[in-house]
């Protein structure tokens, strides 16, 4: 109180004493940040050190808070207030260390820490003190009253973004009563707002700080800019995890939140780039690491990588999307500093524009990608997908980017139209409109009796019977190739670039779940004009970006774009809604010859096995997208394939036509099956082979004749004709109208059941070496195991179209599903046995609900899609494969294998 002894009574006396009073001061605030990054809470065994620490913190705060001396009167408050502003701006400042001190000081917290482990020795209540001492210390620039009166901030915002906002994890380091604090827009705003400013500065600080602390195990795994990104993420919401429910921090302008976090994701991305994907550079030591310590890295990598992705949660709840959404359709306007040179700032108006939105989205979704540990991009695709409009106004954007402004009103040609009508189902009698809006008992009552596997005659139309007529006037459809996708990823902006992948990432992720009924009949997201367009974009952008060699510095944008085409063509090739010329279009001109063609084909297919990094050539537009050349001449590459491998076989001076040295076999003509099982099963890749066939009669007695090829061919046509027969119990039909055959379930009951298959597998294979047509054609579903794909729901239609049309009525039904009194199994038939099947673990107690029913209809389907017929398909492979190339068969989809 005696003002002769008070040390900040030089504060307020005459100016020599006030310069006297902020030079030592300034010394004393320095002092107290370095005792400050000297107290480690966790570790820290010397009791005098947190004493200290606490007296220093108290010091610190009282120097830059004047309303706590004691010789203030009413006459000096305001040289007082002078004083103090004067040395709260030297905080903010790189001299006085006190952002990295704090830094230091936080970052000895971890995010599992608990209060068991700080020594007992230490009193928690003087930990808080101190911690929100350090709080206090940093954000008193912003706190100011020259802040409140527009002062300039640019020096304490760039050190605390630098500094503190890239602590990894600083939201779950500090105690959550002193994150109101850091929320708070007066520190906030300053924060985004500098980062826009003099981003190019910043970043490069941001890299020094992270050569320096590179020993540091969380920089080993996350970049600091990534840091900076989740904690700004995290700050600048508040949200529910239970109900998926949240909002920005009030008052935060929501147009510039964006464009920070989209200047960080760039920079975030460019890093992940230019280390080649990797999350961080690995040091070459590593090599030389036992297996404990790697898998201790791999443990600690993988923590902090949740760890990190837990900041981003936000991101993916459904509020975050749809209140950026409502701001940029109001068009709210904000002022902008665009300038960072202080003499030359402008301000700018700018709000908060749909492209903005795409922009965020798809930088977080490529972060999802390269960071999520287990489940990649799901969480933010699924709520991409589900969020209602979203889709839809996305492509409405990209849209008009592609065609223009009047290629949204342009009319499809009268015949494409007519095309599209008689092959998507709008005209639907109005019967079947009525049965789809009505939910009747006997309807639930057929629901009921076929999902738990119940026989039931069900007199409903197949739903796939309006929608595959065509009509087959192909040359009077036009070419499509839309001119603005003529030079691939390399003819397109940056904008669109970033629309089109995260179109492309989001449409293909919804089209695995969305049914033919939503597809073809409801037209759920897009109408099939639509649907048209978006094909034909895709179609000629993937092409041209082969065709340009273009795909190897956009290989994120090719993948995508590939994968959603690829399933739009699957889609189209069950259940025709485009003309088949669309596919066709860019390949119009310019294919290479077949021959070259298939040679290329073959190597580019071969460098694809077993990697998955680079695009391939021009030419391996064969492995990715076969569609644009046309069916026949893929027909022909593939027996270009044969050809070149019999030709192989001949240099290599082993048998391939008929004479000495071919296969000599005896069939008698009521066991052709077994005789044939018997003496060729062992053959394998030898099959290929000429095979002279000598007949047997029901008597025993040698048939007449010589086989010059007919009788091979008669034998292979007979054999197909017998073993692939429903009444020979190997195969079945399916319940499809199109006749086709699929492995029974019983043939498992059979003896060497699975062998017979993959015997057969060869006979299929040594009929299209040879090029014998069979009779019977197989189920798509069946094929798509062959080729190696994964059959989703709507193609279950083409399988079992009654249980399709029940999973449909059970997914689209408004009522209780529990009424039903579903579980989690099936039941199967199997040799005069009643089997059941768990569709999940434990699925006999699991009831089927209106909350889990969607889970329950996909795991219906992926058990009879892809469970069910697995043994078989592996097995019918394994036969295949000794004659017939993979990568012969990727030319095809399931369809065309069977023509």
């Amino acid at each position: 109180v005696d003002q002769s002894k008070n040390f900040c009574s030089f504060a307020v006396g005459f100016p020599e004493e006030r310069s006297i009073w902020l030079y030592q001061a300034k010394k004393l605030i320095s002092l107290c940040s370095c005792i400050l990054a000297r107290c480690d809470h966790c570790c820290c065994k010397d009791v005098n050190m947190v004493e200290i620490s606490t007296l220093t913190m108290r010091l610190a705060i009282s120097l830059t808070d004047c309303k706590t001396w004691k010789n203030l009167t009413s006459e000096n408050t305001r040289a007082a207030d002078a004083s103090v502003e004067t040395l709260i701006e030297f905080i903010g400042t790189r001299q006085s260390g006190t952002y990295r001190c704090v830094r230091r000081y936080i970052k000895c917290f971890g995010p599992h820490v608990t209060p068991g482990k700080i020594d007992s020795a230490i009193a928690p209540d003087d930990q808080l003190l101190v911690t929100a001492s350090a709080v206090t210390l940093a954000l008193r620039p912003f706190n100011s009253t020259r802040a409140d009166m527009g002062v300039d901030l640019t020096g304490a915002a760039k050190e605390y973004f630098t500094l503190i906002l890239t602590i990894p994890y600083i939201c779950k380091r500090l105690p959550p009563l002193l994150l109101p604090a850091l929320k708070h827009i007066s520190v906030l705003q300053p924060s985004l707002s500098i980062l826009l400013i003099s981003k190019d500065k910043i970043f490069e600080e941001i890299s020094k700080l992270e050569q320096s602390e590179v020993s540091n195990v969380d920089n080993s795994t996350i970049p600091y800019c990534g840091w900076a990104l989740g904690n700004l993420i995290t700050l600048a919401t508040e949200h529910d995890d239970l109900s998926n429910s949240g909002c920005f921090i009030q008052g935060l302008d929501c147009c510039l939140y964006v464009d920070a976090i989209n200047c960080i994701s760039q920079n975030l991305l460019k890093c992940f780039e230019e280390s080649k994907g990797m999350l961080h550079c690995i040091d070459d030591r590593a090599t030389n690491n036992t297996s404990i310590t790697e898998e201790a890295d791999t443990n600690d990598s993988c923590r902090t990588k949740t760890l990190f992705m837990d900041l981003l949660k936000p991101i993916y709840q459904q509020w975050h999307l749809r209140k950026l959404l409502i701001l940029a359709k109001e068009d709210v306007p904000c002022d902008r500093e665009t300038n960072h040179d202080l003499d030359q700032r402008q301000v700018k108006r700018r709000s908060l524009k749909l492209t903005d939105i795409i922009c965020f989205y798809y930088y977080m979704l490529r972060i999802f990608s390269s960071l999520n540990p287990s489940i990649g991009p799901l969480p933010i695709l699924n709520m991409l997908s589900f969020t209602p409009g979203f889709l839809v106004d996305l492509w409405g954007t990209l849209e008009i980017s592609i065609f223009g402004q009047t290629g949204q009103k342009s009319q499809e040609p009268e015949h494409v139209k007519q095309l599209a009508g008689s092959s998507s189902g709008e005209q639907i009698s109005s019967t079947r409109q009525r049965r789809n809006t009505k939910d009747t008992p006997k309807k639930w009552a057929n629901v009921l009796h076929k999902i738990t596997g119940k026989s039931n005659d069900a007199d409903d139309t197949n739903l796939s019977d309006s929608l595959t007529s065509e009509n087959s006037n192909d040359d009077a459809l036009i070419l499509w190739d839309i001119e603005t996708m003529r030079q691939g990823s390399e003819g397109i902006g940056k904008d669109v670039m970033h629309m089109l992948h995260l179109f492309c990432a989001i449409y293909g992720h919804l089209l695995l779940v969305l049914d033919d009924i939503e597809f073809y009949e409801k037209q759920i997201p897009f109408t099939l004009e639509q649907q048209r367009k978006i094909a034909s974009a895709l179609n000629t952008f993937v092409y041209n970006s082969f065709l340009q060699n273009s795909g190897s510095g956009n290989k994120p944008l090719i993948d995508v774009t590939v994968r959603c085409l690829n399933l739009l063509y699957e889609r189209d090739s069950r259940h025709r809604f485009c003309p088949s010329s669309l596919w066709l279009s860019p390949a119009r001109t310019g294919r290479i010859p077949i021959a070259a063609a298939a040679r290329a084909h073959e190597a580019a297919f071969a460098s694809l096995v077993g990697t998955t990094s680079g695009i391939p050539t021009r030419s391996s537009v064969l492995t990715t997208v076969p569609h644009v050349y046309p069916f026949e001449e893929r027909v022909q590459m593939f027996r270009e394939f044969i050809e070149l491998d019999k030709a192989s076989r001949r240099a290599n001076g082993e048998v391939s036509g008929p004479g000495p040295g071919s296969i000599e076999i005896v069939i008698r003509r009521g066991h052709i099956v077994e005789d044939g099982y018997r003496q060729l099963n062992c053959l394998r890749s030898k099959l290929k082979s000429c095979i002279h066939v000598s007949f047997v009669s029901e008597c025993g007695l040698p048939e007449a004749g010589l086989d010059y090829g007919g009788l091979s061919k008669e034998f292979l046509t007979d054999l197909s004709k017998a073993a692939f027969s429903p009444e020979y119990g190997l195969f079945t039909q399916t319940s499809t109208s199109d006749s086709s055959i699929i492995p029974s379930s019983s043939a498992k009951l059979l003896d060497n059941g699975i062998d017979m298959i993959e015997f057969l597998g060869r006979v299929v294979g040594k009929a299209l070496y040879e090029g014998i047509l069979l009779d019977y054609c197989f189920s798509q579903v069946f094929v798509q195991k062959l080729l190696g794909r994964y059959s989703f729901l709507d193609e279950l239609s083409t399988l079992d179209s009654e249980l399709y049309r029940s999973l449909m009525q059970l997914k689209h039904y408004d009522g209780d599903v529990e009424e039903l009194c579903l579980d989690f199994t099936l039941t199967e038939e199997l040799g005069g046995k009643r089997i059941v099947h768990e569709l999940r673990p434990g699925g006999k107690n699991i009831s089927v609900t209106n909350e889990n029913k969607l889970h329950y209809v996909h795991a219906m389907a992926d058990y009879k899609l892809n469970r069910q017929i697995l043994p078989f398909s592996n097995a019918f492979y394994r036969g295949l494969s000794d004659l017939i190339s993979p990568s012969w068969l990727s030319l095809f989809n399931a369809n065309e294998f069977n023509q």
